[in-house]
């Protein structure tokens, strides 16, 4: 799996925790950091929203102070469901019901170490289409098709 990873200055040093364990992570072929030098959290989270559509990455994780405004951001991407979590089951319901392709943490709310057990689960979390959630989910995609 390609994952983008990225952080504007208030969430680096979470960022490149999380970037360590994806790397070392044999689930992950390749890490792609879209961190830039003063880059702000909107531009970088429709750098990681073109990255998940374009299908030059499979997922991508953002970290800001909250992780809130990178996910809205990010959810202004035509095509792009982008979640805040900072617990297990959040984790698991934004991939696996809403089939969220982006995960957004702040590096004020939760600890590496957290974080880190966290995208241990996300790694391996699927959406499946005949759920119960997948009506809903296309029916979100319809809607922002028609837009």
């Amino acid at each position: 799996m390609k994952i983008a990873i990225g952080a504007p200055s208030n969430g680096l040093v979470l960022k490149d925790a999380l970037a360590d364990y994806l790397r070392a992570d044999s689930r992950v072929s390749k890490v792609i950091d879209l961190s830039e030098p003063d880059i702000t959290y909107p531009a970088l989270s429709f750098a990681a929203g073109r990255s998940v559509v374009s299908g030059s990455v499979d997922r991508a994780v953002l970290i800001c102070g909250t992780g809130v405004g990178t996910a809205i951001a990010a959810s202004k991407v035509d095509g792009v469901r982008a979640a805040t979590a900072h617990d297990v089951v959040t984790v698991r319901g934004a991939v696996e019901n809403y089939d969220a392709q982006i995960l957004c943490m702040g590096q004020n709310v939760i600890a590496a170490p957290a974080a880190c057990a966290l995208l241990d689960i996300w790694l391996d979390c699927r959406h499946d289409p005949s759920s119960s959630y997948g009506p809903k989910v296309e029916e979100i995609s319809r809607f922002e098709a028609e837009r």
